[in-house]
């Protein structure tokens, strides 16, 4: 059985906003060390869309980008991404599978299914995936900012705190912090 990673980019002031991190050469190359690392990515619909937006033009050379860039670009299309909705079902960027089906199982299902394990980037299905105790590590990009605006990190609450044991920390050149935890059994 494979891990389930949550990682984010996230604030000082715990920001999820995407448009708010450092996206320079450093953070691109850290994302892609990650993806390396899994067998698959796990996102929630809203994630995906924002995603597929960009993603494929730039891995397809139709959007200019800096050569990190488009090296994740190519990598992540050719990872198998799955997504969990239940207002979509078509997915039709490549190696894209839906979800479907209970949350807690087809979650597990694919935790199983994949070995060198599952990187989660959603915040919102983190949320709901740590209230099903799914999610075993926790791999945050802290960028060094302070949003003053949300979305943030777990606005929607869990049921009770999440203890969790300091595996690395990692400071970037650019300021950021590369913070992996593990969940305390």
């Amino acid at each position: 059985m494979g891990l389930l990673t949550f990682s984010i980019n996230l604030t000082l002031d715990g920001c999820i906003d995407h448009e708010e991190g450092i996206a320079d050469d450093e953070t691109h190359a850290s994302f892609t060390r990650l993806m390396d690392g899994c067998g698959a990515m796990l996102w929630g619909r809203v994630t995906y869309e924002m995603m597929e937006s960009y993603w494929p033009a730039v891995a397809s050379g139709g959007q200019a980008a800096p050569p990190s860039m488009r090296e994740w670009a190519t990598k992540l299309e050719a990872k198998p991404k799955y997504v969990v909705s239940s207002t979509r079902k078509n997915f039709p960027w490549t190696n894209s599978h839906h979800l479907a089906g209970d949350l807690r199982t087809s979650v597990q299902g694919l935790k199983d299914a994949t070995p060198e394990g599952v990187l989660l980037g959603s915040g919102n299905l983190a949320v709901e995936l740590d209230r099903l105790d799914l999610i075993d590590e926790y791999k945050f990009l802290v960028h060094p900012r302070i949003a003053g605006h949300g979305p943030t990190l777990y606005q929607q609450g869990l049921p009770s705190t999440r203890r969790l044991e300091l595996v690395s920390a990692e400071p970037l050149s650019n300021g950021a912090v590369a913070i992996h935890y593990r969940r305390e059994h």
